[in-house]
């Protein structure tokens, strides 16, 4: 508990004092939160924390700040609009760092976000060792993401596009008329190419690998586009006949290759399922240039402490301080003597050893020394390698040394983005400030969280109020100040159970998270641990920091796989084994949801290594991951499900339905017919304001309800279709509680903690937990057939130990249907209440990546060399 020490201050003039709030599902609410204290908003999913913490005091304070500014500079920020709240008083500037998902974009990296790339390409634009006669480059010619210092030949991405006769044609034993060529189009326009080969005279009835080589180079990979007569239905004998005597054709013909056919598509299609499609025939390879360091020659001749910044970019935080730490202090000494390589045969080398955390020393060369260098370089390079290694030790200080410079944000978890944006703000040393934080702890290891709240802390102690919005008990248990909402999610929340030091929460008796918090509930398992039925093994297994590891997975049996932070779970299990497992299943795991966007090719290091023994058992992958299921509003709940099919189709059978014609498209918002005209079914107008927030306005011809007059004229059970769109899962049940095709979902949707979601609720207002547990349901009420291997990656996140509880629940149902369950997760009673439990580390990054531990969660608990251990042994008491 909180000591004396951490206490805020008393007296009115320190609080925050609200007063009204009505964002979202609050109701009314009143309330009193300390300045410059540590203060954590708590309660179920759904509950109003972050309409509380984000939607109204981040929301408020930043419409404060921005009403200081010009009109054209608030032109230039994405303002959060303006909260629904009577009055806030005692209100300082706030600074919000909340969960989101990795940009798409290839071309943002760990460097780009922290700055640290900024400064690493001054040091080697002012202070690198340059060949001789070549003139100063400027630091702009150091980065790929600029023309002028991008290499010439992948333009900066550091890898480029192949598409190979492997890739286009998978299976060569099958004929062109048996679809070989799996890359060209479906349906009529690839029996069209097919058409046209015959004409062309080639044999498209013999196996393709029987054909010459000539001939298939050229249907693959050929530029012309030949135009010929197309026989449709004609045999290919028939079609020489045809030829033969000058008969009219069906029509005339172009040919394109398929090669050809694959990048014009992914270049030019405006159809995202397209897009996505052709990209799975094309695979990245390392550019042969610039050796995926992704700059020009010139930028890449420049060396400092032996790396040019291409290499010292791939290496991890960790190793990039080590190897600055010697000019940070003002060491350039001159390489030893009798050195035999040189600096340029040792850089690959060196570069390696330095990754895998190892001395850069080698062969008698000190390649970390930069000597030569000019009084003035070394002043430079000093100072900014000194900045450099500080900003670094900030990054260190929360966990994240193991991440490299270089590695694209869309592979970080939102909590590894969220602890590089708070080192941000604890180097910028504000005084003053509200800090408004997303579950910090989310994707954290117990053991990287000491230094999580230590950051905390630092922000605190520098005259700083820090309000976060969170459901780890320890956090909870550290807090100053703890402001508990609900009791229930959705319409059941919205209210300050209360607010106030953490111990007077024992006494709130309708609070759920109090039950949790000091003891009095915890989950007892069930029924005894399963006993595997058989193991799937991984055999050689290459990804990231796993280098030809070897792994068996239990079958039929719920496991957690655990490890700090950056340890390696997620590359072997939901890259390695997904991606093999679903290559030998000849299909992508079942997992339909919209990517964080566009589809791009493959990945340049694909997974190397093999299963072995067991995986004839498993006959379905599905991989439940934190995606969204839809990037627009029209895709919400209801039309994810599936389950808003039969209520459409209910209202189509009702009788004023019928005598006007009306099917069940006409119940659809994205349907011309039904929908509302003015707003095209989006329920909402948006009203531009040039230099205040783009205000979105209920549409003024169907109020938001979506469809048009004589569409909602149409009821069941007095309601129309947009008041069903508008009701909660739980009202919902109530409502079509005898109609089992709508009610099995709903139940499932219930039973797993949505119950508070609104059916109608726009994908884009969706967590990437929600989003996950939205997928799980979909799959729960589907008709279980057993032998499927699930796949989910910290499943918890965002969940209150009371919907973990539910969630469980579920899990142990897949298992107990003759299903197998694997979560990545760092939730102690999750893994307590699992069956088996494989721990990796020992550490992060290259310092991981093996298996430490594996067995029963009371054999794990007890391993010394698992950093796991100690915090299950205490979960399980």
């Amino acid at each position: 508990m909180a000591s004396n020490s951490r206490s805020p201050q008393t007296g009115d003039a320190a609080f925050v004092r609200v007063r009204g709030a009505r964002e979202h599902n609050l109701k009314d609410v009143d309330v009193r939160i300390p300045r410059d204290a540590f203060v954590v908003f708590s309660g179920v999913s759904g509950s109003g924390k972050s309409s509380l913490a984000f939607g109204t005091l981040f929301a408020e304070a930043q419409r404060r700040y921005l009403e200081s500014l010009s009109p054209y500079a608030r032109r230039l920020i994405d303002q959060v609009g303006v909260p629904d709240v009577d009055e806030i008083q005692g209100l300082p500037p706030a600074v919000a760092l909340q969960q989101q998902r990795g940009t798409p974009n290839v071309r943002s990296t760990v460097g780009s976000v922290t700055t640290l790339s900024s400064l690493l390409r001054m040091l080697y634009s002012r202070a690198g060792t340059y060949p001789a006669n070549q003139p100063m480059l400027y630091a702009e010619d150091f980065s790929p993401n600029t023309p002028q210092g991008a290499c010439p030949n992948c333009h900066g991405l550091g890898f480029v596009y192949e598409v190979t006769e492997r890739s286009m044609v998978p299976d060569p034993s099958l004929s062109i008329r048996e679809r070989a060529i799996a890359s060209w189009p479906p349906a009529w326009h690839g029996q069209n190419l097919r058409d046209i080969l015959v004409t062309l005279g080639y044999d498209v009835d013999i196996p393709w690998r029987e054909l010459p080589k000539k001939d298939r180079d050229w249907i693959l990979y050929t530029e012309e586009q030949p135009v010929a007569p197309v026989y449709a239905g004609m045999t290919p004998a028939q079609t020489r006949a045809a030829l033969r005597r000058k008969a009219e054709p069906s029509y005339m013909g172009t040919f394109t290759g398929a090669r050809r056919y694959i990048l014009h598509t992914f270049a030019t299609t405006q159809s995202a399922l397209m897009k996505k499609r052709v990209a799975r025939f094309m695979t990245g390879a390392a550019c042969p240039v610039c050796d995926g360091r992704r700059l020009k020659p010139e930028a890449l001749s420049v060396t400092f402490a032996g790396l040019d910044i291409g290499s010292l970019s791939r290496l991890s935080l960790n190793a990039i301080a080590q190897t600055l730490a010697p000019a940070a202090a003002g060491r350039f000494d001159a390489p030893a003597r009798g050195a035999t390589r040189s600096r340029a045969a040792s850089r690959g080398d060196t570069a390696r050893r330095v990754a895998r955390g190892g001395s850069a020393h080698a062969g008698g060369t000190d390649v970390r020394r930069t000597p030569d260098l000019s009084e003035e370089k070394r002043i430079a390079a000093q100072r900014i390698a000194h900045d450099l290694v500080e900003r670094i030790a900030a990054l260190q200080a929360l966990g994240l040394g193991y991440l490299a410079l270089d590695r694209t944000t869309p592979t970080l978890s939102p909590g590894e983005l969220q602890r590089l944006r708070l080192a941000t703000q604890i180097r910028s040393n504000l005084f003053g400030v509200v800090y408004v934080l997303d579950e910090p702890s989310a994707g954290l290891h117990p053991a990287d969280s000491e230094a999580l709240h230590h950051a905390l802390d630092q922000l605190k102690g520098t005259g700083n109020s820090v309000f976060v919005v969170e459901h780890d008990l320890e956090m909870m248990r550290r807090a100053d100040w703890i402001v508990d909402v609900g009791p229930g999610a959705g319409e059941e929340g919205g209210q300050v159970l209360y607010s106030g030091p953490p111990d007077g929460l024992r006494k709130v008796a309708n609070s759920q998270t109090a039950r949790y918090l000091f003891g009095e509930r915890t989950r007892e398992r069930a029924q005894a641990r399963r006993a595997p039925a058989q193991w799937l093994e991984l055999h050689g297994i290459h990804r990231n920091n796993l280098h030809g590891i070897d792994a068996r997975i239990p079958l039929g049996v719920l496991t957690a796989v655990t490890g700090v932070s950056g340890s390696g779970k997620s590359s072997l299990i939901s890259q390695a084994l997904v991606e093999l497992m679903g290559a030998r299943l000849g299909h992508e795991p079942e997992d339909e949801a919209s990517d964080d966007g566009p589809p791009q090719p493959s990945e340049v290091r694909p997974t190397a290594g093999r299963l072995g023994r067991g995986a004839d058992a498993i006959k379905r992958l599905v991989n439940v991951d934190q995606k969204p299921i839809g990037r627009t509003p029209r895709s919400n709940l209801a039309t994810y499900t599936g389950l808003f099919d039969p209520v459409r189709k209910l209202f189509a059978q009702t009788q004023l339905a019928k005598s006007r014609r009306y099917d069940a498209g006409r119940f659809s918002f994205n349907v011309a017919k039904g929908r509302c005209e003015t707003c095209e079914g989006e329920g909402f107008v948006q009203v531009e304001l040039l230099f205040m927030p783009t205000v979105y306005a209920p549409c003024p011809t169907c109020h938001g309800q979506r469809y048009n007059e004589k569409t909602l004229e149409v009821t069941w059970r007095e309601r129309n279709i947009a008041q069903v769109l508008a009701m909660t899962v739980a009202e919902a049940l109530a409502f079509f509680h005898d109609e089992d095709s709508i009610a099995r979902p709903l139940t499932v949707l219930r039973d797993i903690g949505l119950g508070y979601l609104r059916l109608g609720q726009p994908a884009t207002e969706l967590s990437g937990g929600e989003a996950q547990r939205i997928k799980l349901a979909t799959e729960l009420h589907r008709s279980q057939r057993g032998h499927t291997l699930y796949v989910l990656d910290e499943p918890t996140t965002g969940l209150h130990a009371a919907d973990v509880d539910k969630l469980m629940a579920q899990l142990h149902g897949l298992v107990d249907g003759g299903n197998t369950v694997v979560v990545i997760e760092h939730e102690m009673r999750v893994v307590a209440d699992s069956d088996w439990v494989i721990d990796m580390g020992p550490g992060a990054g290259e310092e991981g990546g093996a298996i430490v531990a594996a067995g029963v969660p009371e054999e794990v608990a007890r391993i010394g060399a698992s950093r796991t251990g100690p915090y299950l042994l205490r979960a399980m008491g």
